[in-house]
């Protein structure tokens, strides 16, 4: 484990088709994680803003997809989605955290876009 107790990564799977990065840590746990969910809880600033009470909702990312995962030294990766958007720096403890608090996560995200008035709309569509 690093300095912050987080597991490290064992295994990194892109799935293409149902645009979802499965991601497997040390500690035994498996991760599948949409590219919706990732794009909207980008770490990046135009989404986390700079402090806390700053964080903005994208809009429309039902069918984002990933173009691309590249390495960030051996402590994170950038995620390159397919709407250009690729300035996010998720790091292992990231997508640890993320993966972890899913369901509250999502429940918060869906929840968000109710209060924006916005209907998300099916991604298979």
């Amino acid at each position: 484990m690093n300095m912050l107790n987080t597991p490290n990564p064992t295994e990194l799977n892109l799935h293409r088709l149902s645009r979802v990065l499965e991601i497997s840590f040390d500690d035994g746990s498996n991760f599948k994680l949409p590219a919706e969910y990732l794009r909207v809880y980008s770490p990046s600033a135009d989404v986390a803003g700079h402090g806390p009470g700053q964080r903005k909702v994208p809009l429309g990312k039902e069918g984002v997809g990933i173009d691309r995962l590249e390495p960030v030294g051996n402590y994170a990766i950038q995620i390159v989605f397919d709407d250009g958007h690729d300035t996010g720096i998720y790091s292992w403890e990231t997508l640890y955290n993320l993966g972890k608090h899913y369901d509250a996560l999502w429940a918060a995200y869906l929840e968000e876009l109710k209060e924006k008035g916005y209907t998300r709309k099916d991604p298979s569509s």
